[in-house]
């Protein structure tokens, strides 16, 4: 890959970095080789090479349906669940309270490790310590790092959001844009409110944050196409999602508009975009990575004791990439592990 663009990253990748050696030094010391554990696509979980007992790890996250990032994290975690001899669970609402209500289900079940996202953190909170509480250890990842600590988990991985947002403005200027519309797909989600205001902070222009139905994609593309229908000073489209990168696409081209679009996230949609020019660069932070290290996590902790991070948020972004990058993402993407 470009190596202008990822040295950016050099100091947010150390952690992250430091953390996939822990990880694969433990796997070493396994009975499970590379190789075993890049053909068994860990369908359900299981089937792993370690000789550890076997557990039950869960993960319930804020994802609506369809959304493809979170693909990309529950593959990381079923490679992990399937190197470490461990059952994974997923469930999933958008819906904060049921969120919550997922939590104490699986806390209900006993499960021996729970993974977490804190996007709308104050509703999480009772059931993330009825977690800890019950003795089940707590990975947050994604979103809310800054209530991890406080509510009992043992490690957050991610990114920083307002960092990678700062990362965003600066591109932003760099590219000599004046005008941007950061698109904000999910109201009350703590973590897009922090990417918007770190490119706010960061970007010499203006920014306008657009709020829309993340749920609805002809919602989410009218949203946009509206806006930019509205106010032809707009050169900068800025959306938090890789899905709704799409819409805003399509409502540029809808539009006439000759503002640039760029986004948080990546799959294999964004990566032919940044080929194709239509995106101008992306925000990576390494979902894959978010879902392996957090199964990872539960496993050293519960077999070795291990705790990574000493505190602080295991970073697993941001990287700034662009059409220079595509062709080594867009065979990653293809197998669904960036």
């Amino acid at each position: 890959m470009a190596r202008s663009r990822m040295a950016r990253s050099t100091r947010v990748f150390a952690a992250a970095a430091m953390t996939t050696l822990l990880a694969v030094a433990a796997a070493g010391c396994s009975d499970s080789g590379g190789k075993d554990a890049e053909e068994n696509d860990g369908g359900g979980g299981g089937g792993g090479g370690v000789n550890t007992p076997r557990m039950e790890i869960a993960m319930v996250t804020h994802s609506a349906p369809g959304d493809t990032f979170w693909d990309i994290v529950q593959s990381g975690s079923k490679q992990a669940a399937a190197k470490d001899n461990v059952e994974f669970l997923y469930a999933n609402s958008e819906k904060d309270d049921e969120q919550a209500r997922l939590v104490q289900t699986f806390v209900d079940k006993k499960v021996d490790g729970i993974i977490v996202t804190l996007a709308k953190p104050e509703a999480m909170k009772s059931a993330v310590q009825a977690a800890v509480d019950a003795g089940i250890p707590v990975v947050t990842i994604n979103s809310g790092a800054e209530f991890s600590k406080e509510y009992g988990a043992l490690s957050h991985i991610g990114q920083e959001e307002s960092v990678a947002g700062e990362a965003v403005g600066e591109e932003l200027n760099e590219r000599g844009r004046k005008k941007a519309v950061c698109v904000i797909h999910e109201q009350g989600n703590v973590g897009l409110e922090q990417r918007c205001a770190g490119v706010k902070k960061t970007f010499s222009g203006s920014v306008e944050n657009l709020t829309v139905d993340g749920a609805s994609k002809p919602g989410v593309l009218s949203g946009i196409q509206a806006k930019l229908e509205a106010d032809g000073g707009v050169d900068s489209v800025v959306t938090l999602n890789a899905d709704v990168a799409a819409s805003a696409v399509e409502a540029k081209d809808a539009t006439g508009s000759e503002a640039e679009v760029a986004t948080f996230d990546l799959n294999k949609s964004v990566a032919e975009s940044l080929e194709g020019k239509q995106l101008s660069f992306a925000v990576d932070q390494q979902p894959y990575l978010q879902g392996y290290l957090a199964v990872d996590e539960l496993w050293l902790y519960e077999t070795n004791g291990n705790v990574i991070g000493g505190g602080q948020t295991v970073l697993t972004g941001p990287a700034i990439v662009t059409e220079e990058d595509a062709p080594d993402l867009k065979k990653f993407t293809e197998r669904g592990t960036r």
